[in-house]
Order: C-alpha cells, then sequence, then structure tokens
C-alpha cells in the first residue's frame, strides 16, 4: 500500500485539528436516464464535505478506472487548499460508506490522528448527489433523442459528399422549404479553405450579406469580428475536431468516418450562439440536409465547373417516422444562386484589386514571393498532347504560339491550391499580362548552413519574378525531376507550361484530375544565363521596434 512520505506526513500534522467529521465518497456520475455508455464517459464525482459546518471542502471528478489514491488526493486539498469558505484544517474524524475505502484510509492516514469510521448513510452527501442527478436529468440534449440518430445519419452523408471540394462559400443554394415558420433557407458550404467545415443555413438573405459586410468592414477587429458572429441569424452544422487530434501530424479529411464529430447549433442575434437543437429546428436541418445532400448527388458534374450555373431541382422529404406531422413529407426546392454569389464576390473585390499586381510600382521589379499560396502542392511533370488538347477546349488557356510536340508531353509546373486562391492566382498573372517564361535560378543560404538552393521563377510579361519553389541542390527526388525537366524542354524547343489547379483540401489533394484544372499557361523555358541575375543571395529582413 502506498503511503504518505514523513515530510507530507508532518505538513499535514501541522494543520489545525478542528472537532468536525467529514463525510467522504465516490461515486458514479449517474442520471436515471442515461445509458451505461454514458456514465462510464462522465466517470466518477469524489466528494469531501464538513458534516459539521454543511459545507463542501473537496470536490474532483475522475476516470472510473482510477484508483483508490485519487479519494486521497481529494482529502489532501480538501484538508490544505478548501474550497472557500473553508480553511486549511485536519479533521478529528471521517465516515465512508463503503468499506474498502475505509481499510485504504485507516492504512494510509494513520499517522495524522484521525478517526475513519463507517456509516452505511452519508445524509449530507446523498442530498447532495441526489442535487447532481436531478441538474442531469434536465438537462437539455443537443438534439432531440428522437431525431438524434437521423441528423447525424444525414450530416455524414454530408460529409461524404464533401460539397466543399466544388463550392466556394459565397456560391449560396437556396432551400425553399415554407413549414415551421421557415420560407427559404440560404446554405453556404465551408471547407474549401480548408479551416472549418461545415454548412450555415441563414434563414434571411439579409443576415448573409450583412455578415459579411461586416466581415470586410473589421477583419482586423477580434472583438468585432466576434460580435459579427453573434449577430448572424443561422442554423448550423460544423465537423469538430475529436479529443487528442493534433493538426500538424494529420488532416480532419483523413479521419475515419466514425471518429468525427458533427455539431449542431443555432446562432441569433438576441440567443447569440448555442450547440443545441430543439424539436422543430432538428426537423428543419433534417430537411435542408436531405435536400441539399439530394441536391449535390443530381448536380456535382455541374457543380464541378468552373462558373456558377443556374439550377433548381424539386424533392420531396420523407420526415422521420417519429414526427407527429399530419403529413409526413415536405416538398423542397434547392436552387443555385449565381447572382447572389457575383454580388457577395464583388463585396470583396476592392480587397482584391488592392493584392492585385501593380506593374508601375517600382518594388515589384524585385524578386517577389506572394504570387503562389505557401501551402500549396508543387510538382514538376508532363502532360501528355492528348490531354492537352481536352485542356485546350475545357479551360482557361494562354497560348503562346505553336510548338513542337516531340516527345511524352508539354513540360509543366503544377501548383495545387484552393479554388479562391487559385483564382487569385490566376487573376494576377492575367493582370500582368500573361506568363512569359519559366526558369530555374541558383540561389545560397550564407547565413545559416551555407545551403544551395535551385529556386523555381515564374516572369510574367511585364517583367515581373515570382518564387514558386526552393529546392535543395543535393535533393535527389530533385536532382531527377530537373533532368526530365530539361530534356522535354529540349524536346519541344524550350515550350513550357504552367498549370493552376484546384481542390487541394479534397479528395484530390496531390492527384488533381482533369475536373480540377483551371488554368493552362505556355510559357518559356529560361536558363539561369538567359536569365541574367546570377546566384540569388537569402538576405534576412531585420525588424526593430
Amino acid at each position: 500500500m502506498t503511503s504518505f512520505n514523513r515530510s507530507t506526513s508532518r505538513r499535514l500534522k501541522k494543520l489545525t485539528q478542528i472537532p468536525s467529521v467529514w463525510e467522504g465518497d465516490r461515486r458514479p456520475l449517474s442520471s436515471s436516464q442515461k445509458s451505461i455508455e454514458d456514465l462510464e464517459a462522465k466517470g466518477d464525482c469524489i466528494l469531501w464535505v464538513d458534516g459539521s459546518q454543511g459545507i463542501v471542502r473537496g470536490m474532483d471528478v475522475v476516470s472510473s478506472e482510477t484508483g483508490p489514491e485519487a479519494v486521497v488526493r481529494t482529502l489532501m486539498r480538501a484538508m490544505e487548499h478548501p474550497h472557500s469558505p473553508a480553511k486549511p484544517a485536519r479533521p478529528q474524524r471521517i465516515v465512508v460508506r463503503d468499506r474498502e475505502i475505509q481499510f485504504y484510509l485507516r492504512g494510509v492516514l494513520q499517522d495524522l490522528d484521525i478517526a475513519i469510521d463507517y456509516l452505511p448513510e452519508l445524509p449530507l452527501i446523498d442530498e447532495l448527489f441526489r442535487s447532481f442527478s436531478d441538474i442531469l436529468d434536465s438537462q437539455i440534449p443537443d438534439l432531440p433523442p428522437q431525431y438524434a440518430q437521423s441528423l447525424r445519419e444525414k450530416a455524414y452523408a454530408i460529409w461524404q459528399a464533401a460539397p466543399w471540394e466544388f463550392l466556394e462559400e459565397q456560391q449560396i443554394l437556396s432551400i425553399e422549404i415554407n413549414k415551421w415558420d421557415v420560407g427559404t433557407l440560404y446554405a453556404s458550404v465551408m471547407g474549401m479553405l480548408g479551416m472549418e467545415y461545415g454548412i450555415l443555413l441563414y434563414r434571411s438573405e439579409d443576415s448573409l450579406k450583412q455578415f459579411r459586410a461586416a466581415v470586410l468592414r473589421n477583419e482586423e477587429s477580434e472583438g468585432r469580428l466576434e460580435e459579427a458572429f453573434l449577430k448572424q441569424d443561422c442554423l448550423f452544422l460544423t465537423f469538430e475536431e475529436p479529443d487528442q487530434f493534433d493538426r500538424n501530424t494529420s488532416h480532419l479529411l483523413d479521419l475515419p468516418l466514425g471518429e468525427l464529430d458533427p455539431t449542431f447549433g443555432n446562432i441569433h442575434p438576441l440567443e447569440g450562439l448555442r450547440s443545441v437543437l430543439y424539436d422543430e429546428e432538428a426537423l428543419i436541418v433534417f430537411v435542408a440536409l436531405e435536400s441539399l445532400s439530394r441536391f449535390i448527388r443530381d448536380h456535382r458534374r455541374q457543380l464541378y465547373t468552373n462558373s456558377f450555373p443556374q439550377v433548381s431541382r424539386r424533392y420531396r422529404i420523407s420526415l422521420p417516422h417519429l414526427v407527429e406531422e399530419a403529413s409526413k413529407s415536405v416538398s423542397v426546392t434547392v436552387s443555385t444562386m449565381p447572382q447572389l454569389a457575383a454580388e457577395l464576390e464583388e463585396m470583396v473585390g476592392a480587397g482584391d484589386q488592392e493584392a492585385a499586381i501593380d506593374p508601375s510600382n517600382p518594388m515589384f521589379r524585385s524578386l517577389r514571393d506572394d504570387l503562389i499560396p505557401e501551402d500549396s502542392f508543387l510538382s514538376l511533370g508532363v502532360v501528355s498532347w492528348e490531354m492537352l488538347e481536352y485542356l485546350h477546349q475545357g479551360v482557361t488557356y494562354h497560348q503562346i504560339g505553336d510548338m513542337r510536340k516531340v516527345g511524352d508531353g508539354l513540360p509543366v509546373i503544377l501548383i495545387q491550391t484552393s479554388r479562391p486562391k487559385a483564382k487569385t492566382v490566376i487573376e494576377n498573372i492575367e493582370a500582368s499580362g500573361g506568363l512569359k517564361a519559366i526558369c530555374f535560378n541558383p540561389g545560397a543560404d550564407s547565413f545559416d548552413d551555407g545551403d544551395s538552393y535551385d529556386l523555381g521563377l515564374l516572369q510574367t510579361q511585364n517583367g515581373e519574378l515570382f518564387l514558386f519553389g526552393e529546392f535543395l541542390d543535393n535533393d535527389p527526388t530533385h536532382i531527377e525531376a530537373r533532368k526530365k525537366w530539361n530534356q522535354r524542354c529540349k524536346n519541344t524547343q524550350g515550350h513550357c507550361g504552367l498549370i493552376i489547379a484546384k481542390g487541394l483540401t479534397g479528395a484530390a489533394r496531390g492527384n488533381p484530375q482533369l475536373r480540377d484544372m483551371m488554368a493552362v499557361f505556355e510559357a518559356r523555358s529560361l536558363s539561369p544565363k538567359d536569365l541574367g541575375i546570377g546566384t540569388l543571395q537569402l538576405i534576412p529582413q531585420l525588424q526593430f521596434e
């Protein structure tokens, strides 16, 4: 049996011993309506109360697998660091209702001059646990029990449909329900940026617009952003990260379906945020998610295109079996809203223009690294001539002239990022007159380990140079890729290309398909000698306060 260190015993014996009887017990945090699994998840509650004064001196919640040492740890805190208004003290007598706890405490506390007795009932603790049970029984569940399973199934169906692979947040879908005092919901899909995945169901178009406008006005102010967030009027579904999830080593998209935790809730200017749905709200979300899933299934190919088409479809949604409604189904119409999407894009247009390339600014004559997003997927490869013909017909294609179709295809640099970022990259290249050349130029870092680099550069028609990749000279994978790149460029007499693709957070991450390609820029391949800028040196930027 584990016992106190001698120094600990001496410290506890220095506490004033008061003529009080303390009650102690350990019980499951139970409720008459909870299942065994719920109880095991909540664990055990350990309580120490001063029966003479009627106050709680110490309380802990521990796993049900935790050993009897936990009872002693809580007792020590009850003596040395009790809950207010109690003062540090040592009791004359302790009573428990568990024989095993009694014998264990007698062995551990034998040097502290405390009597350890047994009583079959502990009136004060019994009353406290009855109160806890009443609180648990009166708690409102996150979802109405009769609809909880159906809602989670709909949430998992949305996750598997993955609408964020092809729908941006501003590409709104209207869901016309006309029931339960709801006319039309406006669905915004979150997730294309790879930050948070879910569906926002706005109760009005005005609420959606006001939130977007508020975010643009106050994007630098955390307090104002929170205020704008709480002024939304919407229902929501989000997918939360499970406990102990490590973003540095894992991605939410890689988790098995069973480990995802869908969260439902409501936001309203007068209610704030609550992660609870009541009966009518649960039915509204059920119908919205089911109709949304069907719409995505039926029109996935059309929604995958670069444009946001005008599409509408009517569905009859069967309600869950336990619904007490005269009609057991609801007629719902789901439609895309390209005009609203264009309007929302215009709201952020000013910010995009500020970030666009300005050729008249002399600062842009130096090497820049702000064209290609940092988290992009990058590869050197080749596109077959047949595939190039398909791309010529189906995506934004910038051609610079006839080329010699020799070898296995056109050597290309592939940049894969999220759809919004890909659109910005394309717009910025177009704003600078298009792509002129692709080059690999030597670079050196004389301030760190003296490493040498092969720097991937893009040159636009206005003369700007943009960094798209840094590769160690001694990286065998890159060395092999560069050999193939040089040979292919030689075959095509210097013709090469840049492909911008979306789908970084989707199933095609790292392996974009034809439908993910958004633009092709033909260019010339330049050697470092042709570029004529010599070895680029890394110069650290010092910041002074």
